[in-house]
């Protein structure tokens, strides 16, 4: 069962050693947990926290969950460029080295995203594996601000923790009040495709889709149930018939456009097929983190040109510089918008 992030600093107490001061804390998960009083070194579980951890505390960044790719590495501050890679503790793809884990000497393990009896049964494991504090955070999107403001405390970033976080707030407070103005009839039907051949999707719940729901968009995929991440038939997606694709991959929009078997699909016959900005990290999904919150500004224009006509050049620009500490050249942020918007904005 899901439950809200309430990181409770319930006591500060002294290690028996003396080695160190420790603080007990509750994380999302409801487990108990005691973390050092200063934390210095973070070993993300998966990307969402990699994410996480960077924007709020770079320099506590232990490693990699996935080693960046030189175009990734472009969007990133040289500071973390080139940082050890680890591997996934848990979560699909998972392949950290417990050997490995523990030379890197973490105060911590942070993991971020669903939260429920899976990954609290993972937590407990790899804690008691490795003997290192893994702390649990729920990833839900409509929460990123109070997420920021929580594990920003957690880390000792009050301060820049604050400034995110009120940056999250006013984004989505932002794309609320102006989705209450959006009639009913205008919130597209969209299918989000993952995966070279684009038959990968989420289902309903799925928090790999949940900025649909943010944007007030249908996935048409919820047809098919709850759940998370799935394999879908393109007959399923030819009797849904989606008015917008997303797509993960350049590849796969490239050949859905091309490909007759897609070429009845309402998307493909009206031109709505667009790529998730993905540098250095998604937009939409992959991971599905905080740098979703850039993502929604970009889903408001693509779904609502009408309502929202802000420069999202300038927006990109701004959310890089605040969450990435990197300044985009034009021609950066015309790679992040290749196929993402109409070719004439």
């Amino acid at each position: 069962m899901l439950k809200s992030l309430a990181i409770i600093f319930s006591a500060m107490l002294g290690l028996a050693s003396g080695a160190a001061e420790a603080r007990t804390i509750t994380d999302a998960a409801g487990r108990t947990v005691e973390v050092p009083d200063t934390i210095t070194r973070v070993l993300a579980a998966g990307p969402p926290a990699s994410v996480l951890t960077y924007v709020l505390a770079p320099d506590k960044l232990a490693g990699w969950v996935r080693e960046p790719t030189e175009e990734q590495k472009a969007y990133l501050m040289p500071s973390v460029r080139d940082l050890p890679t680890y591997g996934q503790l848990t979560g699909k793809g998972g392949s950290a080295n417990v050997e490995a884990v523990l030379a890197a000497k973490p105060d911590i393990i942070l993991d971020v995203g669903t939260v429920n009896d899976t990954y609290r049964s993972l937590a407990d494991k790899v804690q008691a594996q490795t003997g290192i504090p893994y702390v649990l955070i729920d990833g839900r999107f409509t929460d990123s601000g109070k997420t920021l403001r929580d594990v920003g405390a957690l880390l000792g970033v009050a301060d820049r923790a604050e400034t995110l976080a009120t940056y999250a707030d006013q984004r989505i407070k932002d794309l609320n009040d102006n989705l209450a103005k959006i009639p009913v009839d205008q919130k597209p039907r969209v299918y989000y495709g993952r995966g070279p051949e684009g038959l990968e999707t989420g289902l309903a719940g799925s928090i790999n889709v949940e900025i649909l729901e943010a944007v007030g968009a249908e996935n048409v995929a919820a047809a098919a149930g709850k759940g998370s991440l799935t394999q879908v038939s393109l007959e399923q997606i030819l009797s849904w018939n989606p008015d917008v694709i997303i797509a993960a991959s350049g590849k796969f929009a490239a050949s859905a456009k091309k490909d007759p078997l897609w070429a009845d699909v309402k998307a493909i016959t009206t031109g709505r097929v667009f790529t998730a900005p993905s540098l250095p990290y998604g937009w939409f999904d992959s991971p599905p983190a905080i740098n979703r919150l850039i993502g929604v500004v970009w889903l408001q224009k693509l779904f609502y040109p009408d309502s929202f006509k802000g420069d999202l050049k300038a927006e990109t620009r701004d959310f890089y510089k605040l969450f990435y500490q990197v300044d985009l050249t034009e021609e950066q942020v015309a790679t992040l918008l290749k196929g993402a918007v109409p070719a004439s904005r």
